[in-house]
This record gives structure tokens, sequence and C-alpha cells, in this order.
């Protein structure tokens, strides 16, 4: 089952993951994970005193809590796995840390009033790397671990080779490729996500035009463009990426691991379905 979670709400998400790091790893000291979801949550909504909230409507704290969410799952599964215990308590806790920043290089600083977010897209993972190594360290993390969380924050680049990357560790290889993964089929999976490709459009839109890309040079010519090759999107780039690249590790989100039912899949499967539906109803003499 998809998990029941209100992906609108970080103290419900925050719960949510607490209690699978409780229950994977036998512990009650939570108070670290509980921290950085608050410092997050107030980095989005502009309580945070250098930075506005978020003013993205596809890339936005949603987002982040639903690939948070798919996050903690592929950790669970992986941890349930042979071999996957492998990943310790610190490997969660930086994971988990990780996806909550991933997207963090969006959110502008105060003093910055011109558009929104989104002239950041071609640059955001180098601001959120970036925020991530000046927040971490208020936080007590070391120098090797905000590396790790560096290298996984660096996997979720469209163009980014993980065999070019450095990792210094399997765990933290395991949780680049999970957060990969959780980043795209945390979106992809969303319910809302059929609905708010205008708004991933206007976002590469705006930020094609702050980057000064020439018309003929452009991603999408149009939001229509961007719909209607949509489901090419998954099945010849992200799907193979996710097999190829980050080692196929959605199969750990299988409840029971090994069965072969995948419930992100399967909401994947059922949000490209109400696109190409949406796709043959707008060529001449479709339904």
């Amino acid at each position: 089952m998809f998990p029941q979670v209100d992906f609108d709400s970080a103290p419900a998400v925050s719960e949510f993951v607490r209690s699978k790091f409780k229950a994977i790893y036998g512990t009650t000291d939570d108070r670290w994970l509980e921290r950085v979801f608050r410092d997050v949550e107030a980095l989005f909504e502009g309580r945070n005193p250098g930075y506005a909230a978020i003013d993205l409507k596809y890339h936005n704290l949603r987002h982040t809590l639903m690939a948070t969410v798919c996050m903690a799952l592929l950790l669970e599964g992986f941890h349930g796995s042979d071999g996957g215990s492998s990943l310790e308590v610190r490997d969660f806790e930086l994971a988990i840390a990780a996806v909550l920043m991933h997207d963090s290089g969006y959110i502008k600083l105060k003093s910055d009033t011109a558009g929104t977010g989104a002239k950041y897209t071609y640059c955001h993972i180098l601001r959120s790397g970036a925020y991530a190594a000046s927040y971490l360290p208020q936080v007590g993390v070391n120098e090797t671990e905000v590396e790790n969380v560096l290298a996984a924050i660096n996997c979720t680049g469209p163009n980014s080779d993980i065999n070019h990357l450095r990792f210094r560790n399997d765990a933290s290889k395991i949780v680049g490729c999970a957060l990969a993964t959780a980043d795209y089929l945390g979106q992809l999976s969303d319910p809302h996500y059929p609905g708010k490709l205008g708004h991933l459009y206007a976002e590469f839109r705006e930020s094609d035009e702050y980057a000064n890309v020439p018309k003929e040079r452009r991603g999408f010519t149009s939001e229509e463009d961007l719909v209607t090759r949509t489901p090419g999107f998954w099945n010849r780039f992200v799907k193979p990426k996710l097999d190829r690249d980050f080692q196929a590790v959605y199969r750990f989100l299988e409840r029971p691991i090994g069965s072969g039912i995948n419930p992100y899949l399967e909401a994947v499967g059922d949000n490209f379905a109400i696109i190409e539906r949406r796709i043959a109803a707008r060529k001449p003499g479709g339904a």
C-alpha cells in the first residue's frame, strides 16, 4: 500500500520517518532527526533569518517531504534485506538530512526579490550543497559526514554520472543511490503529479530566461510539449537511470521485499496512464 501520510505536513512526515528509525534501530533517541526536520521546515517556510519562503509550486516542500518518505522506506527495505545491516544509525540520520536539503538550493535569500527560485534550476544542486555544508556543522556533523551528504545530493542531478562521484564507503554510495531514486519516485508517484506539470514547465521557462538560453536550445517549447514528452522521460531516461546508475534500489520499496509488489512503481504507472489519456484526448479525433 502507498504510504498514508500527510505529505503537506512536515510534522506528520517527521513522525513517520522517526517511527521507522526507531523500529529499525531499536532506539528512542530521535532528537537529532527531530531538530533537522524542524530546521528544514523553518527554512522552507521563511522562518530562517537569512532565507525567504520557498516560492515554487513544483519543487516545493511537498516534493521534499514525498522524497523523504520514499527515502525512509528505501532505507527500511534495505535494512531488512540480505546484507542491509551495513547501514548504521548515523547513515540513516545523514540520509534523511540529505533528502531534506537536496532541493534547498531553490530557496532565495531574503534580499533576493527578483523572480522565483526557479531561476536557480541550473545551479540548485550547488546551492543545496552549499546550504547543507553551512548548516550541518551547526548540528554536530563532522567533515567526513558532510562530504557524504554532499555526495548524496550530487547524485540528484539529471546529468550526474555516479561513476564519477566520490564516495567514501559502500554505505555512502547506497545512500546516494537511494536519494536519487527517492527524488524521482517521490515526485513521479505524487497523486498531484499530472496536475503539476504546468508548474514544472513554468519553472523550466523561468530558468531558461534567467540563464539567457536561446529559444531554439531550450528543453521544452511549451507546456504541451513538456506534457507530450513526459512519458518518454520516464521510459527512456528515468527508469533506465534508476536501473543502471542507481542499482535498482527501488526494489527495496517492495512490500514484502522480493514480492515484486512495489506501491511506488504502481503509483507512477497510474500517473502516466492519466497523462497518456490526456495526450490522446488532445490529438485530432481523441476521446
